[in-house]
């Protein structure tokens, strides 16, 4: 196996360092010689080469469907990227059910909703539902959580309105229809109308999505973001830990005070 060189990381294709990539993209034009040649010239003036349609078909009148295989010389100094991530101690349901209820002392109270026009629950329902996802249950099945899931298509209005009426500990959001950046748009209103209330401190915001990440989500003022692969028991543990955090019982906290013999008030 070839050497990896971290400062010069380069796309991994058929053999290391090759810099070969798959794009997929349409045309607004009929597949015919011409498109074809059209999006090997596109993908050309992207500054790739050795460019090879692998696939080309209608996907409706006027337009063209391309999957393209291409190469790039481009790379980047990988030891130089930085990218928040959430570094989160790993705890088991009952686990963190336990530690909440000795802890927190009472349920966490979080309501969830698809806010906007987002008709898809499929990411909040993972998370709240009893069912949970890949064997990993749902937030509802805790005894550690007060869990109100709303749905979708939630004015965003409503949303912190049912917060407020339920004393909630933390919202949290799923979005996951993002054409012409629209998760983006309702997460900022969520923090808009947030703020305009006054309530901007009042929750802990948590975001998931596919378009999600955890850098979005601290940029435009959430405490975590969560994407594709994430699990119920990650935002569990995630709003454990900020609990521990807001009532000063961190972990940490816990282990000196018993070294010391002193508590912490």
């Amino acid at each position: 196996m070839a050497e990896i060189n971290l400062t010069q990381l380069l796309p991994y294709g058929d053999t290391t360092n090759d810099g070969a990539v798959q794009l997929s993209f349409t045309l607004p034009v009929e597949p015919s010689a011409k498109a074809r040649e059209a999006a090997t010239q596109i993908v050309r003036n992207w500054g790739f080469f050795d460019v090879k349609i692998a696939h080309m078909s209608q996907i409706g009148i006027g337009y063209s469907f391309f999957v393209v295989m291409a190469r790039s010389d481009k790379s980047i100094d990988y030891t130089r990227v930085e990218a928040p991530q959430l570094n989160l101690e790993k705890r088991d349901y009952k686990e963190i059910d336990k530690s909440i209820l000795k802890d927190v002392k009472r349920p966490i109270r979080l309501v969830g909703a698809c806010t906007g026009f987002d008709a898809h629950t499929v990411g909040l329902d993972a998370i709240l539902n009893m069912k949970g996802f890949d064997g990993d249950i749902g937030l509802e099945r805790y005894k550690g959580f007060k869990v109100v899931n709303m749905g979708s298509q939630i004015p965003t209005e409503e949303l912190i309105d049912r917060a407020v009426k339920e004393n909630a500990d933390a919202i949290l959001l799923s979005k996951v229809v993002s054409q012409k950046d629209i998760h983006i748009h309702d997460m900022r209103d969520l923090i808009t109308k947030l703020k305009k209330r006054g309530l901007e401190n009042r929750f802990l915001l948590v975001v998931g999505g596919p378009r999600v990440t955890h850098k979005l989500a601290l940029e435009l003022g959430y405490d975590a973001g969560f994407t594709i692969g994430s699990r119920p028991s990650d935002v569990a543990n995630f709003l454990y830990e900020k609990m521990l955090a807001k009532l000063d019982k961190s972990p940490q906290n816990d282990k000196e005070t018993k070294k010391s013999g002193k508590r912490k008030d």
